[in-house]
């Protein structure tokens, strides 16, 4: 299981419903989206920073871990708007209002990945993916998404195994060592995967699938508290945004 899948399964929101979660965490996102880099989408941030550490209780080094990698699209991205391409500053030049506007970008990227956080550390994709059918997507297209889901954690835990296998054997103590154990893990993984596909398959029909997955889901309501302080906090982020509104210079 990955990290993030763990901290969701032990969140403090755990038996929360979807729903609720999902006005808070994707109503952020939508915040930092729609309203002005400074002060807006730097209050989303510090909002779902603050959510994140305090009543979501996630560990600020498992935050952290899973922040980073979004975060560095948000930096690589952020950085290429500081620089242009032709003009009279030559080939390569320094933009006008680079730094601006690298600013802005940076800000509302980096609160909107928060915002997708505070959902993904809290809802555990076993929780959502079944109810989904509910909300109207078409049962197939979710019985994909749980068997991809199951699937995932089956390979990454072979390639776990084959890795620590070739470790013991001395198969990366050298380039070539690692080229070759690379390549042995590559095929054994593309194998491996076929044949649980296959499996799967096989196990299905003889347990009569007629094209639906019907697994138990955890009972929950929707708050209709927790879901009104959520429109409250967004309301009064908009309201402050709208209120605090300068230019970033």
């Amino acid at each position: 299981m990955l990290p993030i899948d763990a901290a969701a399964h032990s969140s403090r929101w755990r038996r929360r419903h979807p729903v609720d979660k999902a006005v808070l965490g994707l109503g952020l996102t939508l915040l930092a989206i729609s309203l002005p880099p400074w002060p807006g989408a730097a209050l989303v941030l510090l909002s779902a920073l603050v959510v994140l550490l305090g009543p979501a209780g996630v560990p600020g080094r498992r935050l952290w871990r899973a922040y980073r990698v979004p975060l560095g699209f948000c930096v690589t991205g952020a950085l290429t708007l500081l620089v242009q391409v032709g003009g009279p500053g030559g080939f390569v030049s320094l933009a006008d209002d680079g730094p601006v506007r690298a600013g802005e970008l940076l800000l509302r990227t980096s609160a909107a990945s928060l915002g997708v956080l505070l959902f993904a550390f809290t809802t555990p994709m076993s929780d959502l993916l079944p109810r989904l059918v509910r909300a109207g997507v078409p049962a197939p297209v979710v019985d994909v998404a749980l068997v991809t889901y199951r699937m995932s954690f089956l390979l990454l835990d072979s390639m776990r195994r084959i890795r620590e296998a070739q470790a013991a054997r001395l198969g990366h103590t050298g380039r070539a060592a690692e080229w070759r154990s690379l390549a042995g893990l590559g095929a054994t993984a593309f194998v491996r995967a076929f044949d649980r596909a296959t499996r799967l398959q096989a196990g299905l029909a003889g347990r009569g699938y007629d094209g639906t997955l019907r697994v138990l889901v955890p009972e929950a309501r929707v708050s209709v508290r927790f879901t009104a302080a959520s429109c409250a906090l967004l309301a009064t982020l908009a309201a402050l945004t709208l209120v605090l509104e300068r230019p970033l210079t």
